[in-house]
């Protein structure tokens, strides 16, 4: 009986020194995951986005025929000019003739933004891609960084200038991901639920938690509704939410490689 008072402190100790150790592996561990995890405010990613935005125009004989979104990914001092590489859809620019004339306006998240005239570069539109690439000179443009492909439920932005009107952001998840699809094969490569309307093709797709690019707006599924009772029958159609189908980095990359400007590609 005498010695069990003695071994039972000597027990005590070791049962705090172990939780006084366990205690501290968690702080550290707490705290590496915190600088693992740890986010930059939604504000300064959207300080981020939104200067590489753009409004795209197309006139003809001076009148506005067609808007649409896009992203500058690239950028290059020549003297006292900045080229700036604007990418968009591919249909935004299709079927472009003399007559014809695009405009890029940058800087529209401070207001009506810098009108610069554009030459598109490079266009493709087909079943499987839907891209064009673009120059204008100005003084100064801001490139958009490269992300990582995304994955199912990860939450995006939109910036598009819908109906070609003011900038609007537009937040939602990844909705759909096929990872085996590309060009050249059939289905959706990419589908985010954010909802976007006509003009908006173009426009960008980004990570929300970090800013950095992940793909543009090809467009997005239609219903069409008939109005009753109307002679002759009209209709709208009107986008069907939660189904933007978004043009993946894989697709950037290899149209850029094929126009012959991969070196536009943005650092990650």
């Amino acid at each position: 009986m005498g010695y069990d008072a003695p071994m039972a402190n000597v027990n005590a100790g070791r049962l705090c020194e172990g939780l006084l150790l366990g205690a501290a592996l968690l702080m550290l561990v707490a705290g590496c995951a915190t600088t693992r995890l740890w986010a930059p405010p939604r504000e300064q990613v959207i300080e981020r986005i939104l200067p590489s935005s753009v409004q795209v125009i197309l006139e003809r004989d001076g009148r506005q025929v067609r808007t649409g979104s896009g992203v500058t990914i690239g950028a290059r001092r020549v003297g006292q000019i900045h080229e700036c590489f604007v990418l968009t859809s591919g249909h935004t620019v299709n079927g472009l003739s003399d007559r014809h004339e695009v405009y890029v306006l940058l800087g529209r998240h401070r207001g009506k933004g810098t009108r610069a005239p554009a030459t598109v570069l490079a266009q493709r539109e087909t079943e499987y891609l839907d891209l064009a690439l673009m120059r204008v000179e100005t003084e100064g443009c801001v490139a958009a960084r490269l992300g990582e492909p995304p994955g199912l439920g990860d939450p995006i932005w939109i910036v598009a200038f819908p109906w070609g009107r003011n900038m609007t952001l537009a937040g939602g998840n990844v909705s759909q991901v096929d990872p085996g699809l590309s060009a050249e094969s059939d289905g959706s490569r990419l589908m985010v639920d954010a909802p976007v309307s006509y003009g908006a093709s173009g426009g960008g797709v980004f990570e929300a938690g970090t800013g950095r690019l992940v793909g543009l707006v090809e467009g997005y599924r239609t219903a069409r509704v008939s109005f009753k009772g109307e002679a002759p029958a009209r209709y709208i159609d009107v986008p069907v939410p939660g189904e933007t189908y978004v043009t993946s980095l894989a697709d950037i990359r290899r149209f850029l490689t094929e126009a012959g400007y991969a070196t536009l590609l943005p650092q990650r």
